[in-house]
């Protein structure tokens, strides 16, 4: 039986949240490398261990910009996972922040054409999923607009009016090489996005909150 497209309003993200033991301390953290006016935080003592199947991606605008908010994670106390690094496709590297939260800093530009800043042109959350046609075709359902596709490896949504944080999945395992971690991670993502519609969960077990509005980490 054909399934009717339903008319209520399309899900967007309005909000990240970050589930972490101390906020106080991750709040420190965030502030210092730069981020903290994209994501909230929340205590939590759910249990997750290895790799929790997300990253966040800062996409910046040259080289010397990667560097500046890689060096601001590492102070801050991030492990480094990559070194910030020239490749096929550009230059960037990879951190893994104190609360566990791993976050790629990129840019497609291989030499810099201005001087470095603070600035942040996109914010992608890339989730690591088992099947990303099937993942697609259920978010689709939920109303978002697909960008860009790949068949079964990477799918990217149009970001919505409600928040600059652009929704992409990769095959889980493909997203753990590319991090430099393992691909065996168990219990809580330790996320929740916050939905402009309503409470659901994923096929991958990502969960949705219903959020009015943008909100952005407490001062």
């Amino acid at each position: 039986m054909a399934t009717t497209a339903s008319t209520a309003a399309p899900t967007s993200i309005a909000s990240v949240t970050l589930e972490v033991a101390d906020p106080d301390a991750a709040r420190r953290f965030y502030t210092a490398f730069g981020v903290d006016e994209h994501i909230r935080l929340r205590a939590s003592e759910g249990h997750s261990a290895g790799f929790r199947g997300f990253t966040l991606a800062l996409t910046v605008s040259g080289p010397a910009t990667v560097d500046g908010f890689f060096t601001a994670a590492v102070e801050a106390g991030a492990t480094v996972l990559k070194p910030a690094a020239k490749s096929l496709w550009g230059y960037g590297g990879v951190v893994q922040a104190p609360d566990g939260t791993i976050w790629k800093i990129a840019t497609s530009a291989k030499k810099d054409t201005g001087p470095a800043t603070r600035e942040i042109d996109d914010l992608v959350l890339l989730l690591g999923v088992e099947d990303v046609k099937a993942t697609k075709q259920f978010y689709v359902g939920r109303g978002l607009t697909v960008a860009r596709s790949f068949g079964g490896k990477y799918t990217e949504f149009a970001p919505g009016t409600a928040s600059p944080v652009k929704l992409a999945l990769y095959k889980r395992r493909a997203l753990a090489k590319d991090l430099g971690v393992p691909v065996d991670g168990t219990g809580s993502h330790r996320i929740a996005l916050g939905s402009t519609t309503g409470t659901f969960t994923d096929p991958d077990g990502f969960a949705w909150e219903a959020a009015a509005q943008p909100a952005p980490m407490p001062s």
